[in-house]
């Protein structure tokens, strides 16, 4: 499959050796609080040292897959975050099967540094390609990376940054939408 970006890698037909990888259920945690606010790109961070030494040793860059839900039983809590908002912890108590939110879901993520953003700690953020109703900090998140999508770049302005993410959501829900890729959507379940 190609793209249109001269930095774009080429997508395979199915996936490639070192993909699949799988993680186990991993917890949502806070990140910067930047993927909604700034960016209209909600996210969920995951604690990097939860997935896969194989992941954590991946490129940095955007990858995609595929991603699912799970809820605890566990009491709500707030917990203040550096830029001042306070972050609501609910476990994942206010999502709803009804919406599709415990669905298998496409998922485009990066793994790395966001330059932009001049991050000292290499992350894993993932946008979920679903339209949630509530935030779910303390929820955990079983999912697989399944390909490689482009480098991580640093961008000159907040506008090509959001531009180029979109662009990077059009390619994922393009390939995931593949039978060749579908398949293993029965990983994460």
């Amino acid at each position: 499959m190609t793209s249109s970006r001269p930095f774009d890698k080429p997508i395979p037909k199915s996936p490639e050796k070192p993909f699949p990888i799988v993680t186990g259920l991993c917890d949502i945690v806070s990140g910067f609080g930047r993927g909604s606010a700034e960016l209209g790109i909600p996210t969920a961070n995951i604690p990097i040292e939860q997935v896969p030494e194989a992941a954590r040793d991946l490129e940095q860059g955007v990858y995609f897959g595929y991603a699912r839900i799970e809820s605890i039983k566990r009491e709500e809590r707030t917990e203040p975050r550096d830029n001042h908002r306070d972050v609501e912890y609910n476990y994942g108590k206010y999502l709803e099967p009804s919406n599709g939110d415990f669905d298998v879901l496409p998922v485009v993520f990066s793994i790395g540094l966001n330059p932009f953003y001049h991050n000292k700690h290499r992350t894993i953020e993932l946008h979920l390609i679903h339209k949630f109703t509530r935030d779910f900090y303390g929820a955990q998140l079983k999912f697989n990376i399944l390909g490689y999508i482009r480098p991580e770049l640093d961008y000159a302005t907040k506008e090509a940054l959001i531009d180029d993410i979109n662009k990077d959501i059009i390619i994922a829900k393009r390939v995931l939408q593949t039978d060749e890729y579908r398949y293993f959507m029965e990983q994460v379940m």
